[in-house]
C-alpha cells in the first residue's frame, strides 16, 4: 500500500498529513461532457427549456459542488479556494455540451477534486433540469485536463 498516499502502514485509510509542504499557488482543470438527443441540444443552446435557464443554474451548481468536495470525498482537506470558473462549450456535430470547471487556491494540497466535483455537479444539474425533453442523455469523459502547483508542477493531459 506504500503507493497509495491515502493509508497508513497498516493499510487504514488515512488524510494525507500536509502540514510539512509548503503553500503554493494551485491550479487545476477539469472536463466532462453530456450527450442529449438534437431537439434537447438546441432548447437547451437556445434557452429554451420550460424549467429556465439550464447553464446558468449547472454553473452556479457547479461551483457550489466543487466548494463542498470536501464533504463528499471523505479524504479531500478542506480548501479555501480563490477562484471556480465553469464553462460551456458547444458541439453542434455531436449535440454535446462539454463543461469545464476551473478551480484555484495558495495553499499546501490541490484542487484536482474541486474541479472534477465541479464538472460532475454542473453536469449532473443539465441532465436534472433537462431529463423532461431527454431521459437518455450520456455523461461522458469526466477527466483532469491540467493541473499546476505543488512540487509535482504542471501536468497536462496528452
Amino acid at each position: 500500500m506504500s503507493d497509495f498516499t491515502h493509508f497508513n502502514k497498516q493499510g487504514e485509510a488515512v488524510m494525507v498529513d500536509v502540514s510539512e509542504k509548503k503553500d503554493t499557488v494551485r491550479e487545476a482543470t477539469a472536463s466532462g461532457r453530456i450527450r442529449m438527443s438534437e431537439e434537447c441540444y438546441l432548447k437547451v443552446k437556445n434557452d429554451d427549456m420550460k424549467k429556465g435557464d439550464v447553464l446558468g443554474v449547472a454553473r452556479i451548481a457547479g461551483i457550489m459542488g466543487a466548494k463542498k468536495t470536501s464533504e463528499l470525498i471523505p479524504l479531500c482537506h478542506i480548501l479555501n479556494l480563490s477562484k471556480l470558473e465553469v464553462e460551456f462549450i458547444f458541439n453542434d456535430n455531436t449535440f454535446e455540451i462539454e463543461t469545464r470547471c476551473t478551480a484555484k487556491t495558495t495553499g499546501k494540497t490541490g484542487v484536482e477534486m474541486e474541479a472534477l466535483t465541479g464538472v460532475n455537479v454542473a453536469l449532473l444539474t443539465i441532465y436534472d433540469m433537462c431529463k423532461a425533453v431527454d431521459k437518455g442523455m450520456e455523461i461522458n469523459e469526466v477527466h483532469l485536463l491540467r493541473k499546476s502547483g505543488g512540487k509535482s508542477g504542471v501536468w497536462e493531459r496528452q
